[in-house]
């Protein structure tokens, strides 16, 4: 299965690593870490020109942001990532 993250992107669930809200992670040291490195090598996906609320982590290493909340893309999965 696949799971939509807004725009046109689409990833495979397998792909996932982790759902992760920006408004409670973004603080965070290492998060702050994460996607300062993604971002300077190309490995930030958006998948809107809004402000995104949620970002999903992936095995390949890119990081998709989505506007879509990490409840809302959570209950798509189907289970708790």
């Amino acid at each position: 299965m696949y799971l939509y993250l807004g725009g046109n992107i689409l990833i495979h669930e397998e792909d996932i690593v982790g759902i992760f809200d920006l408004d409670n992670t973004s603080w965070g040291k290492w998060t702050r870490r994460l996607l300062s490195e993604a971002e300077k090598e190309g490995r930030i996906v958006n998948s809107s020109n809004d402000l995104p609320r949620s970002f999903v982590l992936s095995r390949s290493g890119l990081v998709y942001l989505s506007v879509l909340s990490t409840e809302t893309l959570r209950q798509r999965v189907g289970a708790v990532v």
